[in-house]
Parts: C-alpha cells; sequence; structure tokens
C-alpha cells in the first residue's frame, strides 16, 4: 500500500491533544481546529492490503494527517495472548502506519484474542514470570514487524489475579527494561485501579521510568456502585475528574513535560466541549513545565 507522498513522520509534540473520534471528523475537515495534535484507534482505519486501498474514511484521515500530527493507538493487537500474535493483523497495522506516517504507535497491557477469536474488550493479566515473557515476546514481534517503537498503556483493572508475583508498575517497568518499548502512562486508569484495589497511586508513578514514557492519557470515568461498594468504571464518558487532574499534576513534577491526550469515547460531547478539556491539559503543561520541553521517545 502506497502512503501520500506528502505525508512524513511528524514527531508528537509535547502539547495537549485529543482522540479523534468519527463525530467530530467533519468539523476538523471544515474549521481545522487549533489543537496540537490527534490520536486515532488504529483499528478503525485498518482495510485490505492493495494498491492505494481503502475508503472514505481513510481518506478523510489523510486530509486531517496533513494539517496534524498523529498518533496511532491500537486496541486490538492483544499483546498478553499467550498465543502470539496475529501476524495478518500486524501486517494490515504495518501499511497502516506507513500510509499516514504517525508520530507515535500506542497498544495495551491486555489481551483480546484467543483461538483466533477477537474479544472486544481489553482482559487483564496475572503479572508473573510467564506472563512477562508472553508479552516481552509480543512487543518484540510487533516492533520488528513495525520497524518502530511501540508504547505500552497500563491497564485499567476491576479485580486482581491471586497468582499475580510482580507489581503491575514493576511488571510495566521491566517490559520497557526488556524490549526498548515506550509506555503510555494512563493516570485515569492508575487512578481507577488504585481506588479499585485500594493502592497508593503516588509510588506507581514513582516506579515508572521517566526517560520510557513518552505520551500521557486522561480521561474521565463512571462511579458504580456494586455491593454497597464505589466502584469506578474506565468508560472514557464524562470530563476529567478532579481526582485525576491532581494525579497529572503529580505526573508531570516527576517526569516532564510530555505529549498529554484527553480521551473521551462514550457520550462524546460537541467538539468545543473536548477541546475546552485540552486547553485545561495545555494550561496545566505550560504552568508546571515550561519549555525548554522533553519531545517524544525516539
Amino acid at each position: 500500500m502506497d502512503g501520500d507522498p506528502g505525508l512524513t513522520a511528524a514527531p508528537i509534540p509535547a502539547e495537549a491533544g485529543i482522540g479523534l473520534r468519527h463525530p467530530h471528523v467533519a468539523a476538523f475537515l471544515a474549521g481545522r481546529p487549533a489543537i496540537g495534535w490527534i490520536e486515532v484507534h488504529s483499528e478503525n482505519y485498518l482495510m485490505p492490503v492493495g494498491p492505494r486501498g481503502g475508503g472514505p474514511r481513510l481518506k478523510q484521515l489523510e486530509a486531517i494527517r496533513r494539517d496534524y500530527p498523529l498518533s496511532c493507538h491500537g486496541v486490538g493487537l492483544s499483546l498478553g495472548s499467550a498465543e502470539g500474535l496475529d501476524d495478518a493483523h500486524l501486517t494490515r497495522l504495518r501499511a497502516l502506519f506507513d500510509r499516514v506516517q504517525p508520530g507515535l504507535v500506542s497498544e495495551h497491557l491486555a489481551w483480546s484474542v484467543t483461538g483466533g477469536v477477537y474479544l472486544n474488550d481489553l482482559l487483564p493479566l496475572p503479572y508473573t514470570d510467564e506472563a512477562l515473557g508472553v508479552v516481552c515476546r509480543n512487543v518484540d514481534r510487533a516492533q520488528e514487524a513495525f520497524a518502530r517503537q511501540v508504547l505500552v498503556e497500563n491497564p485499567s483493572s476491576y479485580i486482581g489475579f491471586a497468582g499475580s508475583t510482580i507489581a503491575e508498575w514493576q511488571f510495566l517497568a521491566e517490559v520497557s527494561r526488556r524490549t526498548g518499548c515506550g509506555i503510555l502512562l494512563d493516570v485515569n486508569n492508575i487512578h481507577v485501579s488504585a481506588h479499585n484495589h485500594g493502592f497508593d497511586p503516588e509510588p506507581y508513578l514513582d516506579a515508572i521510568p521517566p526517560e520510557a514514557v513518552g505520551e500521557i492519557h486522561i480521561a474521565g470515568h463512571f462511579v458504580a456502585s456494586l455491593d454497597g461498594e464505589t466502584v469506578l468504571i474506565d468508560d472514557h464518558g464524562a470530563s476529567v475528574d478532579p481526582a485525576v487532574w491532581r494525579l497529572f499534576r503529580s505526573a508531570l513534577a516527576r517526569l516532564g513535560r510530555r505529549p498529554v491526550l484527553v480521551e473521551w469515547d462514550t457520550n462524546i460531547p460537541a467538539l468545543p466541549v473536548l477541546l475546552a478539556e485540552a486547553d485545561k491539559a495545555q494550561a496545566i503543561l505550560d504552568a508546571l513545565c515550561p519549555y525548554p520541553a522533553v519531545g517524544h521517545v525516539a
């Protein structure tokens, strides 16, 4: 699949960006809103491999990509699958990346495929030496296939495995150390998991190697009641919670300036509402981490 000859990889700036979802595409094409960069879900733009394959959705993304640095965020690679990665899926992702030239590529510390069946969820892993070996092999395979670094995102979770022997933050840091992958630090996920499991989120931040963090995510979440207990659900369906903003500030104090993305995937608001959330993130970046800035992990 040939790429647009006018597109070259543009580094993701250490500014606030937003997740571009389909309801906002028309507004982007019409108005080119002021935002530092955008991120899309890779699987929304896959197509059969072929000469200039694709369709209207991909062509719209290419038109937007000419004006904005782009990050591609995967949701279906299944880095935690013991059976390994799907070669066909890797090939289609590589074709997409070659075509739109993203500045960053990322995936989740989770699994979502078994026996060739794709599950519509990001499922948790036991944090053991065996699982660590599986994830590292898969990350190595993905980075080889893409010929680029992958950022791995920490998950949100609601239950833990009794057999886990490694703390999540240690597991993630070790994956980065062994494979050279970067880390996509999702601050909302840390807050959600810390609340649900009863741990302090600050030591989590302390354990993450700053030099590995190439991107930060923030988002809203849903507060639910289950058997009389409050559970936080990572639904990306609301504005960023004040507690997440506080943790975001703590992350910046440790890491320095980084690209930060506001995610909003359900109950999607009008574009100005999402841009206003990004403006809040930008104001915090500028106040706590004025330039010169760290750009992205090479």
